[in-house]
C-alpha cells in the first residue's frame, strides 16, 4: 500500500460487525433475537386446485337464469297493473283511510252526545286543511268531559240527546228515575237561560206524562 499523503482523506476503516447490545444513556438495551424463518408448508397449498375444480363444476352445471318468470305480453301487462295501482288505486286508499282516521273525532262526539260536537266536526275539517296537525286536538276534545260547558248551560249532553230522551220517554221507555234526570236537566238549562223553545216544549210533555201517570199510580196503590 502506499503512504497516505498530506492533505489526502484518512483512509476508511472496514465496517465492523454490528453488535445487539446498545448502549443508550449508560442503560444496556438487550434486543431479544430475532425469531427464525417460519418455513412451515401453507395448509391450503394442497386444497386450492380442489376448490377450483369444484367452482368449476357448479358454474358448468348450474341452471340459466330467468329474471321473471313471465316474458313479452304478459310483462307488459303485469308492469301496466303495477303502475296503475301505484298511481291510482293506492292514492284514493290513502285519501280514503286519511279521511276516516280525521272524522273519528266527530263519530265519538256525536256517539257520547257531547255538546260541542259542531265544534269539534270543524275542527276536523280544519285539521284536513292543515295536514292532521289539528287532529290531536279534536281527539282529545271528544274525550274531555264538558265540565265548563255545564257549568255555564247546566248540562253536558247535546241537544239531539235531549231530543231522543224525550221521544222515548213519550213512548214509554224510560224508567222514573231517568224521566226525574231529563227534567232535572232541562229545569237546569231554564235557570240558566239556555233552554231552546224546542225543549221547553218537551219539558211541558214530560209534566204532562207525570200528570197522566200520577192516577194510574194512585188507582194501582187502591
Amino acid at each position: 500500500m502506499r503512504g497516505a499523503r498530506d492533505g489526502d482523506p484518512a483512509p476508511r476503516r472496514p465496517a465492523q460487525p454490528v453488535d445487539r447490545i446498545h448502549y443508550m444513556s449508560r442503560n444496556a438495551i438487550f434486543l431479544p433475537p430475532a425469531a427464525p424463518y417460519n418455513c412451515a408448508p401453507d395448509r391450503f397449498g394442497m386444497r386450492t386446485p380442489i376448490l377450483l375444480l369444484v367452482a368449476v363444476v357448479l358454474a358448468v352445471c348450474a341452471p340459466p337464469a330467468h329474471a321473471s318468470f313471465l316474458s313479452g305480453d304478459a310483462l307488459d301487462a303485469l308492469a301496466d297493473w303495477i303502475a296503475i295501482t301505484v298511481l291510482i288505486v293506492v292514492p284514493i286508499i290513502v285519501i280514503v283511510v286519511f279521511w276516516l282516521v280525521h272524522v273519528l273525532p266527530e263519530r265519538f262526539a256525536e256517539k257520547y252526545h257531547h255538546p260541542q260536537a259542531k265544534a269539534i266536526q270543524v275542527l276536523c275539517l280544519l285539521s284536513l286543511v292543515f295536514g292532521g296537525l289539528l287532529w290531536p286536538i279534536a281527539w282529545l276534545w271528544a274525550f274531555t268531559r264538558p265540565a265548563i260547558h255545564k257549568m255555564a248551560y247546566g248540562t253536558d249532553k247535546s241537544e239531539e240527546w235531549h231530543e231522543e230522551m224525550g221521544q222515548k220517554a213519550k213512548a214509554g221507555e224510560l224508567l222514573e228515575h231517568e224521566i226525574a234526570h231529563l227534567r232535572h236537566e232541562l229545569d237546569a238549562m231554564a235557570g240558566r237561560g239556555a233552554l231552546p223553545a224546542h225543549l221547553r216544549e218537551l219539558r211541558a210533555d214530560l209534566d204532562r206524562l207525570g200528570a197522566q201517570a200520577a192516577p194510574k199510580a194512585s188507582g194501582g196503590a187502591a
